[in-house]
C-alpha cells in the first residue's frame, strides 16, 4: 500500500510535533509513507535517519510574501505530482479544504482528514473532528484524530532518531569533550532573547570549569553569533549547519538553553534536556524533556521574553549545569 501523510505547517517544530502521529499512521499502515509538506519544514533534513519516512514530496503553498508555485494554475501540476505517485491513500493532518480538494482530483482512492467544514466534501473515510476542535493546537488536532480513527499511537513523545554518519561530522566539527548548546535562532523577532544576555549566560557557564558553549543557529544568526562569541575563549559558533548534524548536535550536548524555536524541539526529540524560553506564548505539554523558562507578569509577543532575566535562566539551568 503506497500511503501519503500532508501535514503543511512549514515550521521545523510543527514537523517534530507531528512525528509520533505519522510513526502511528506508517505502523498502521505497514510500512513506510511519503511525507507531503512544505520545503521550509527541512523534513528531509530532519527525518534523514528516521525509518517511518521514505521520502518527501514538496508543496508550495502560502509561502511567506509571495504566492506560491502550487496555487493558481500551478497546482495542476502539483495534482499530476500527486496523481503520479499512485498513492492508494492519504491522510491529511490540516483542516485545508484545498488541499483535500487537491487529493480528490489526484483520484487518491481512500482520502483520510479531519473533515472541517467544506473539507469532508472531498475526503471519503470517517471519523472527522468536531467544529470546536478546529481551536485545538494542532498536536492535539492529530491526536485526537488518530484516537477518533483507531490507530494507536505507541509513544506520543517526539523521539528522533540520530543518524550516526551526522555524530561522526561534529566530532570532527568542534572534536570532543563536554559542551552546550545555546539555541540563538528565532522564527519570529519577539522570541529572541538577544546578544547581550546570551553573552551574559556564555559568560556564567563558562565560569562552571571544563565546558564550551556551541551556538546553534540559521544563516541569519551570523551576526548574533559573533556578537556572543566576541573575545570568549570557549564558544563555538554552529550557523547554518544541516538539521541532521544540529540533532546529532545536541544529542551529543550536556543540555540545551534557548529560544522556542525548531531547534529547541530538535534537542528535546534527540533525548536532550532542553531549557526553551517562553516568552511571547504559553508552551504546549508534547514534550516532557522540554522545561520552560518563563517571563514574570505572562506571556506578551511584544516584550515577554525581552523580561526573562539572565538570572532566572541561571537559576533554571543550575542543577544540570552542577551535573556536566
Amino acid at each position: 500500500m503506497k500511503v501519503a501523510v500532508i501535514q503543511p505547517l512549514p515550521g521545523i517544530g510543527d514537523t517534530i510535533w507531528h512525528l509520533p502521529h505519522i510513526r502511528a499512521i506508517a505502523a498502521y499502515t505497514g510500512g513506510p509513507v511519503t511525507l507531503v509538506t512544505k520545503p521550509r519544514s527541512a523534513a528531509d533534513q530532519i527525518f534523514s535517519a528516521e525509518t517511518t519516512v521514505s521520502d518527501c514530496l514538496w508543496i508550495d503553498r502560502n509561502p511567506e510574501n509571495r504566492r506560491g508555485r502550487d496555487e493558481g494554475l500551478g497546482a495542476v501540476s502539483f495534482i499530476a505530482r500527486l496523481r503520479a505517485r499512485r498513492f492508494d491513500r492519504v491522510y491529511l493532518l490540516h483542516h485545508s479544504k484545498t488541499l483535500a480538494v487537491y487529493t480528490a482530483l489526484a483520484g487518491i482512492p481512500e482520502r483520510y482528514g479531519y473533515g472541517f467544514g467544506v473539507q469532508r466534501l472531498f475526503l471519503n473515510r470517517r471519523p472527522f473532528l468536531a467544529a470546536p476542535d478546529l481551536k485545538r493546537h494542532p498536536f492535539q488536532q492529530a491526536t485526537l484524530w488518530l484516537n477518533k480513527a483507531g490507530i494507536p499511537i505507541a509513544d506520543p513523545e517526539p523521539i528522533l532518531p540520530v543518524s550516526p554518519l551526522a555524530l561522526d561530522k561534529i566530532v570532527s566539527r568542534i572534536g570532543t569533550g563536554r559542551f552546550v548548546v545555546f539555541g540563538i535562532g528565532s522564527s519570529e523577532p519577539y522570541k529572541q532573547w538577544g546578544a547581550e544576555k546570551f553573552r551574559a549566560l556564555a559568560e556564567a557557564v563558562l565560569r562552571n570549569g571544563n565546558i564550551r558553549v556551541v551556538l546553534s543557529g540559521g544563516p541569519a544568526e551570523d551576526g548574533l553569533a559573533n556578537a556572543i562569541a566576541a573575545g570568549l575563549d570557549g564558544v563555538v559558533p554552529a550557523i547554518g549547519w544541516n538539521l541532521a548534524e544540529v540533532a546529532a548536535l545536541c544529542s551529543a550536548s550536556a543540555f540545551y538553553v534557548g529560544n522556542d524555536t525548531g531547534v529547541m524541539n530538535i534537542a528535546a526529540a534527540v533525548g536532550c534536556q532542553t531549557f526553551g524560553m517562553f516568552g511571547a506564548t504559553e508552551p504546549i505539554s508534547h514534550s516532557a524533556r522540554i522545561v520552560p523558562i518563563e517571563p514574570p507578569g505572562g506571556y506578551e509577543k511584544q516584550g515577554g521574553t525581552a523580561r526573562i532575566t539572565v538570572a532566572a535562566v541561571l537559576a533554571a539551568i543550575q542543577p544540570a549545569l552542577r551535573s556536566v
